[in-house]
C-alpha cells in the first residue's frame, strides 16, 4: 500500500506544482514589471512646461525612476502632442496647454488632471491704456502664432493679418523685441514665476493689459478661464501691480498614453500631487491637480490616488518592489484557491483510487469464477489457484481505514477458494 500512497501523493504534488507554475507565468505576463524610464514631451527647452518637467524629474529620481524630457524645436504644445500621439516614438506622456486637443481628436490619451494655470500676458509699451483685445488693431504684435487659443482670441476680436502686423517668436525673443521697440504688444503664455514674466512686471516702461473682457472670453472659449492678479501680489512694497488685473488663462494638463503601465500612471499621480497640491497666486491649496479634466478622460489610477491617497503597498514599499509584491500576493491568493479544493478533493480522489484498485481485483476474481464454470484439468485448476493467491496478496495492501472494502474482497476470495478446492477434490477422485 505504501507504493500506492506514494503514487497518489506524487500525482497530487505534480498537479499542484504544474498549476502553480502556470499561475506564476500567467501573473508574470499579466502583471509585468513597470519600466524604469518615462519619456515626457515638455515643449520648448527652458519654457514654463520644461520647468515643471524638471521638478518632476527630481522627484522621480528619488524613486529610482528616470524621466527623459523630450523638447521640440517649434510648435510648442502642438508639437508635443504629435510626439505623444506618434506610436513609433518613445514618448509616454506630455505637458499640454488646454485648447490644443481633446478626447475626440486624441482618443489614445488620458489625463492625470490639470496641474497649473497659465495666464495669457498682454504686455505693451506706450502711454495709451489698453484693456480690450480689439484695441490691438493697427499695432505691431509679437506672439507665438502656433498657439491656437491665442489665434482664436485674436480672431474673435477682429485682429488678424489684415488689421495688424504680426511677428512670431518665443518668450525671451518676444521680450527683447518689446524692449527694443520692434513691436508694440507681445502676447506670452507662461506661469507667473517664469523669470522673463517677473522681469517685465518689474520694468516701469512696460505695461500689463487689464483684460476687461476676460470673463466674456472664458464663456466664449470654454478652455479659457478668468483670473484676477491681485494688487500688490508681485511686490507689496512697491505695489506691483498697482491695481487688480483681469487676465485670461489656459490650464496645463499632464496626459499619458492609455498603454502606459498602470504603476507608472499611479506614480506620476503621486508626483503631481506632491508638486502641485500647495497654494499659489491663482489657486488654493489642494485644488491642483484636479480630479476632472474638461478635454480628456481621467486615468482611474490618478482618481484613486487623489481621492484615497497612497495604497498600503505604495505607503510602505519602494516603487520597484510593488509589482513583485502584487505578483506574490496574487499567487498567494491563487494558491489558497487551488490548495483548499485540492485538500477537500484529495480524500475523495484517494477513495476513488482504492475503489478502482479493488474493482480491478474483482475483475480478476470474476475471470477465475468464469473459469470454474468450464471443464477444467488439474493443471488448469492449479493455474487458477495461483491467480487467486496473487489476488489475495494484492488485497492485503488495502489500508486499515478501508477495512470494509478489504473484508468484502477477502470474503469473496474465500468463497472462490472453496469452490476451487471442491473442484480439485472431484478431479482427484476421478483420477483415482
Amino acid at each position: 500500500m505504501e507504493a500506492l500512497d506514494a503514487k497518489v501523493v506524487l500525482r497530487v504534488v505534480a498537479t499542484a506544482l504544474t498549476a502553480l507554475g502556470v499561475v506564476w507565468l500567467a501573473f508574470w505576463y499579466f502583471i509585468p514589471a513597470p519600466p524604469s524610464t518615462i519619456v515626457i514631451a515638455a515643449g520648448f527647452k527652458d519654457g514654463s512646461l520644461d520647468l515643471i518637467a524638471r521638478r518632476y524629474r527630481e522627484r522621480l529620481a528619488q524613486r529610482n525612476v528616470k524621466l527623459d524630457i523630450r523638447y521640440v524645436a517649434e510648435g510648442g504644445s502642438q508639437a508635443s502632442l504629435k510626439l505623444v500621439e506618434d506610436q513609433s516614438s518613445s514618448v509616454d506622456a506630455a505637458l499640454l496647454f488646454s485648447g490644443i486637443t481633446d478626447s475626440s481628436k486624441s482618443p489614445d490619451l488620458m489625463s492625470l488632471g490639470r496641474v497649473a494655470v497659465n495666464p495669457l500676458w498682454f504686455f505693451y509699451n506706450g502711454t495709451e491704456s489698453l484693456d480690450r483685445v480689439a484695441q490691438l488693431k493697427g499695432k505691431r504684435l509679437g506672439a507665438n502664432l502656433d498657439f491656437l487659443p491665442t489665434q482664436r482670441i485674436l480672431d474673435a476680436s477682429g485682429v488678424n493679418a489684415n488689421t495688424a502686423r504680426f511677428s512670431g517668436g518665443l518668450g525671451p525673443s518676444l521680450v527683447k523685441a518689446l524692449k527694443d521697440s520692434e513691436v508694440d504688444v507681445i502676447i506670452l503664455l507662461a506661469q507667473l514665476d517664469v523669470p522673463f514674466i517677473q522681469s517685465l512686471m518689474h520694468d516701469p516702461t512696460v505695461r500689463l493689459m487689464n483684460m476687461t473682457q476676460a470673463e466674456a472670453f472664458a464663456r466664449i472659449l470654454p478652455y479659457l478661464i478668468h483670473l484676477v492678479l491681485p494688487q500688490g501680489v508681485i511686490d507689496p512694497e512697491n505695489n506691483i501691480p498697482a491695481i487688480d488685473v483681469n487676465l485670461m488663462a489656459t490650464t496645463t494638463a499632464v496626459v499619458v498614453r492609455k498603454t502606459l503601465h498602470p504603476e507608472l500612471v499611479y506614480l506620476l499621480a503621486q508626483i503631481l500631487k506632491e508638486e502641485h497640491s500647495g497654494a499659489g497666486v491663482f489657486h488654493r491649496a489642494g485644488e491642483l491637480p484636479t480630479l476632472t479634466d474638461p478635454e480628456f478622460p481621467m486615468a482611474e489610477e490618478a482618481i484613486d490616488f487623489y481621492k484615497n491617497g497612497p495604497s498600503f503597498l505604495h505607503r510602505y514599499l519602494p516603487f520597484w518592489m510593488i509589482s513583485y509584491a502584487k505578483r506574490v500576493a496574487a499567487i498567494f491568493v491563487t494558491v489558497i484557491a487551488i490548495v483548499i479544493p485540492i485538500f477537500s478533493f484529495t480524500p475523495r480522489f484517494y477513495a476513488w483510487v482504492l475503489q478502482n484498485y479493488a474493482e480491478k481485483l474483482y475483475r480478476r476474481l470474476r475471470t477465475i469464477e468464469a473459469g470454474l464454470k468450464t471443464d477444467l484439468t488439474l493443471s488448469q485448476i492449479k493455474v487458477l489457484e495461483a491467480d487467486l493467491e496473487a489476488i489475495d496478496q494484492a488485497a492485503h495492501i488495502l489500508p486499515m481505514r478501508r477495512s470494509s472494502l478489504f473484508f468484502d474482497l477477502i470474503m469473496h476470495i474465500d468463497i472462490t477458494r472453496k469452490r476451487l478446492d471442491s473442484r480439485l477434490v472431484i478431479l482427484r477422485e476421478k483420477a483415482a
